[in-house]
């Protein structure tokens, strides 16, 4: 391994020459300097491991070039340890605040110099050696919290699943609906409209959220749930107790993860992706931006989703058809400004609905 760098800033040739011997002889490199400028330079190009830098010189004095220094990024954390023949507490005292390590009063002392400059390089030795490890504890904790999320995410999605085994004759169902939402939600972040709101943050959101917008389903009897024919009207004000359950379940998730995000934005989604825009939906009457918008997006997903797809009252409708629906619902059933985002990427959803078919 190299030697160990010290820096020495002093405008006494004498001393340059002094305290260069003394570290060579105990084997550290050695790069002097009589100019605080020049030394700044030069840290720039190699860095050292320590620096000994007097006070009283021209152009820059001590104190000024320390403060370079440490407003400098990758030199900011290298040890200075001032030298100087002021014995004044007070030029003490401000080399402390500056961000000096250690003071050493001229003239020199050989066993003195050698004392602060192996105890300082041990110290940022040491720091150096925490730094990495905090680095690579930090590394590691975050692939650990990644696998824990990872985990948990598919144990919801896996509930969310099992939530749809009772009456989704489309295997698939989830899947498209996450993608659908992620399709369109990333087509509604690039417009004016939207781009402080969505973010890529807020994409992952509803991506792995929207499963959940069914999940209430779990409390509705199979005699309802299974119908194969239209619900009467009673029967309709039970189903649509889908949207509070399932809200109301993950409500008290959120107690216990009040700064969750993901959660939050499940709650929106399960109680309010039957909202419309006019006001007409349920479970609320909310009308218009009062929908909260990951509510808004997954309300036309879950819609075009469900023409695509078959059912036992219904065969599958086409692209074409669905998209002619969807677009009569503008300012209707659905955000204008959703439906204007989907009508700019429609065969983008024809082609992932096509590629994620069952069966």
């Amino acid at each position: 391994m190299d030697p160990e760098t010290i820096m020495i800033v002093d405008d006494t040739p004498a001393n340059l020459q002094i305290l260069s011997a003394l570290l060579r002889k105990k084997g550290y490199g050695v790069a002097a300097f009589p100019r605080g400028k020049m030394a700044l330079a030069a840290a720039q190009r190699k860095r050292p491991n320590l620096i000994l830098l007097d006070i009283n010189m021209p152009e820059m004095n001590g104190f000024e070039v320390c403060e370079v220094f440490k407003a400098t990024p990758g030199l900011k954390d290298i040890p200075i340890v001032f030298i100087s023949a002021i014995s004044d507490t007070e030029d003490k005292v401000r080399a402390f605040n500056i961000g000096g390590v250690d003071y050493i009063t001229k003239p020199f002392q050989m066993e003195e110099v050698y004392a602060r400059v192996d105890t300082h390089l041990q110290l940022h030795r040491a720091r150096e050696v925490m730094r990495k490890f905090n680095d690579q504890l930090k590394m590691r904790v975050a692939e650990q919290v990644e696998e824990i999320n990872r985990s948990q995410l598919a144990m919801i999605f896996a509930m969310a699943k099992l939530s749809h085994t009772r009456d989704d004759d489309t295997g698939l169902h989830l899947e498209r609906v996450q993608y659908l939402c992620r399709l369109l939600a990333t087509a509604l972040s690039k417009t004016d409209a939207f781009a402080d709101t969505i973010t890529d943050e807020y994409i992952e959101c509803i991506f792995h959220a929207s499963p959940l917008h069914d999940l209430g389903k779990v409390g509705i009897v199979d005699s309802i749930l299974l119908k194969p024919g239209p619900l009467t009207s009673d029967e309709f004000e039970i189903m649509k107790t889908h949207t509070t359950i399932g809200a109301d379940t993950l409500s008290s998730v959120y107690e216990q993860y009040p700064n969750n995000p993901f959660v939050q934005m499940g709650i929106d989604i399960a109680r309010f992706h039957h909202e419309k825009w006019d006001g007409s939906g349920y479970p609320d009457g909310l009308v218009g931006s009062a929908i909260p918008l990951s509510a808004r997006i997954m309300s036309l997903v879950d819609v075009y989703e469900a023409l695509r797809a078959r059912r036992p009252y219904k065969s599958p409708f086409s692209h074409d058809k669905s998209r002619t629906i969807i677009m009569e619902g503008h300012g209707i059933h659905f955000d204008p400004q959703v439906v204007d985002g989907f009508s700019r990427i429609d065969a983008e959803f024809d082609a992932v609905y096509s590629s994620m078919t069952d069966g």
